[in-house]
C-alpha cells in the first residue's frame, strides 16, 4: 500500500488477542514499519467506536467466522468496510454489498483497500450502504425473532 503511494497510511490492528502473533510485530520490525503499524489490543466498546469513526477503512480479512460483528460495528459508525467473501462475511455485508469485498488473501486485499481509499465516491457509496445495513441488525430484533420461533416450536 506504502509502494502504491499512500505513504502516510497508518495500520492500526485491534483485538485481545493480539499477543498471541508475535511472529507479525516481528516481521512488522524487521521491515521497518514499525512507524507505520500500531498494535492496541483489546478496547473498550466506548473507545472502540471512536477509533472505528476516525478510521479511513475498516479491514476485517478472516477466513473463518461465525458472524461478522466487527464489519457490523464498523458500518454501524460509518467507516467503510473491506471483507473476505467467505465464511458469513457477505450475508453481514448483504445483497447490495455494504462492504467492498475481498479473497481475504493478500493477492486482492491491497487492491480492495486502495480503491476505498482511493475512490471517494465508492468511499461515500460504501458508507452510506454501511450505515443502511447496520440500521436492519438490532439486539430488540433478534430477541423478538428468536422469541417467535420459540412461539412456534412451542405451539406445535
Amino acid at each position: 500500500m506504502r509502494q502504491s503511494g499512500l505513504d502516510e497510511l497508518k495500520l492500526v490492528i485491534i483485538g485481545d488477542e493480539i499477543s498471541k502473533y508475535a511472529a507479525l510485530r516481528r516481521a512488522v520490525h524487521r521491515s521497518n514499519l514499525h512507524s507505520y503499524v500500531r498494535f492496541l489490543g483489546f478496547l473498550p466498546d466506548d473507545l472502540l467506536a471512536i477509533v472505528y469513526r476516525l478510521a479511513s477503512v475498516f479491514v476485517f480479512p478472516s477466513l473463518y467466522e461465525g458472524f461478522g460483528l466487527p464489519p457490523l460495528e464498523a458500518m454501524a459508525c460509518g467507516t467503510p468496510v473491506v471483507t473476505s467473501n467467505v465464511s458469513s462475511l457477505p450475508e453481514v455485508d448483504g445483497r447490495r454489498r455494504a462492504a467492498g469485498r475481498s479473497d481475504g488473501h493478500r493477492t486482492r486485499l491491497p487492491h480492495a483497500m486502495k480503491r476505498v481509499l482511493t475512490d471517494p465516491a465508492l468511499h461515500a457509496d460504501l458508507r452510506a450502504r454501511g450505515l443502511a445495513r447496520a440500521r436492519q441488525f438490532s439486539w430488540e430484533r433478534s430477541a423478538r425473532q428468536i422469541r417467535d420461533i420459540y412461539l412456534e416450536v412451542a405451539a406445535q
